[in-house]
C-alpha cells in the first residue's frame, strides 16, 4: 500500500472514531484571536447558482460562527465560478454569496477577500467595489495585510493577503500558471512582499494567497511560487501559507516547520492526486477530498503561544487539527 494510501486510510479511520463533535460555546474572556479559511466558493454561473457542496458547507460555517465565535473570514479566490463578475451591480454577488452565506450568525463576521484564476477572468475592481456595498465584504486592493492583536496579551497576528494571479499568470484551464502578464506589478508586490515579512515582529505570520506553492491535488505545486515566494517564506520564518485553487483540504509541512495549509472545497471537491511524487512524502500530513462529506473548511485558533488548525467538514466532522508554535525571532 502506497504511503498516501495509508494516509487516507488512517484519515478514514479518524473520521469513523471522530464522526461528531459538539462544539462549545467561546468565551468571550479568552485570550485568543480565531477565524475560518475557505477557497472557491464561487457558486455557478446559472441557477440556482451554487452547488450543494457550497450550501452545506456555508451552513457548516455557520454552525462553527455560533458556537465557538468566529472574528472574522479568509476568503482565498475563486469567488464567482467561472469568469468573476462584470460589474459591481452584477446579481452573482447576490446569487452566489449574499444568498448562500446568509445565515444570521455570519451576518456581522468581516470576509477579508483576494482573487482567483476564475476571478481574473472577470472584473476584480468590480469586486474591490463591492466593499462599499457590503458590510462583511472586505477587499480594499489585489493585496494588503492584515493586523490583529490577541486579546489581554502582547501577542499578535499579521497575515498577508496576496494575488498569485497577478505574481504568476492565469492557468486559462492548464494546471500552471502561464507566467505574468506584467512584470512591473509582479516586482512591485514582490517589494511589498518583502518589506511586510521583513518588517514583521508578531509572533505569527500568515500569508495567504489563491494559488498553493506546495500541493499534490489536480494542480499540484505552483513552480512560479516555489521559485519567487519560497524563499521569502522561509526566510523571515512565516508561520504558514494558506492557499485554494485545489479543491480539497491538505496539510503539507516543510522540514523547518512551515506548513502549507490548502483549504479549497467551498464548492467542489476533486479527489485526484495526481502531483503526489512531487511532494516529499513524509511532508504530507493530511489530504481529504471525500465528496460525500460535501465540502470543508478550516478552523484557526490563535493563542499567545500557538496557533491550532482543524480540519472542518459538514455534519460536525472535525476531520484533523495541528498545532503550530510561534516564531522564533
Amino acid at each position: 500500500m502506497g504511503l498516501l494510501k495509508k494516509l487516507v486510510t488512517a484519515v478514514l479511520g479518524l473520521q469513523l472514531v471522530v464522526i461528531c463533535f459538539s462544539y462549545s460555546q467561546k468565551n468571550d474572556t479568552l485570550k485568543d484571536v480565531r477565524f475560518l479559511v475557505i477557497g472557491d466558493c464561487g457558486g455557478l454561473p446559472f441557477p440556482p447558482y451554487f452547488t450543494k457542496v457550497g450550501k452545506t458547507t456555508a451552513a457548516e460555517m455557520a454552525k462553527v460562527t455560533q458556537s465557538l465565535g468566529v472574528d472574522f473570514i479568509l476568503n482565498l479566490g475563486d469567488n464567482f465560478y467561472y469568469h468573476g463578475v462584470k460589474d459591481v451591480n452584477d446579481f452573482r454577488f447576490k446569487e452566489s454569496f449574499e444568498t448562500v452565506f446568509a445565515d444570521p450568525a455570519m451576518m456581522n463576521i468581516p470576509w477579508y477577500v483576494i482573487a482567483g484564476n476564475h476571478d481574473h477572468l472577470g472584473n476584480v475592481s468590480a469586486q474591490m467595489a463591492y466593499s462599499q456595498r457590503s458590510r462583511r465584504w472586505r477587499y480594499p486592493y489585489y493585496y494588503y495585510d492584515l493586523q490583529f492583536r490577541i486579546p489581554s496579551t502582547n501577542a499578535s497576528i499579521t497575515i498577508l493577503m496576496i494575488d498569485t494571479v497577478l505574481l504568476c499568470g492565469n492557468t486559462y484551464n492548464k494546471k500552471q500558471p502561464g507566467g505574468p502578464e506584467n512584470v512591473d506589478i509582479v516586482e512591485k508586490q514582490i517589494s511589498w512582499i518583502t518589506k511586510k515579512l521583513k518588517d514583521c515582529r508578531s509572533e505569527f505570520l500568515i500569508v495567504a494567497g489563491h494559488y498553493p506553492v506546495w500541493s499534490i491535488g489536480h494542480h499540484g505545486p505552483t513552480n512560479c511560487l516555489i521559485q519567487i515566494l519560497r524563499p521569502l517564506l522561509k526566510k523571515y520564518k512565516v508561520t504558514a501559507y494558506f492557499s485554494g485553487h485545489d479543491h480539497n483540504l491538505q496539510l503539507i509541512k516543510e522540514d523547518d516547520g512551515i506548513a502549507y495549509i490548502v483549504s479549497g472545497s467551498g464548492n467542489f471537491v476533486d479527489k485526484s492526486v495526481a502531483h503526489e511524487y512531487e511532494v516529499p512524502h513524509n511532508w504530507l500530513h493530511f489530504f481529504n477530498a471525500n465528496i460525500s462529506t460535501l465540502g470543508g473548511f478550516v478552523h484557526v485558533k490563535t493563542t499567545s503561544e500557538e496557533m491550532i488548525i482543524t480540519y472542518i467538514q459538514p455534519y460536525g466532522m472535525q476531520v484533523f487539527q495541528s498545532v503550530l508554535p510561534k516564531r522564533k525571532l
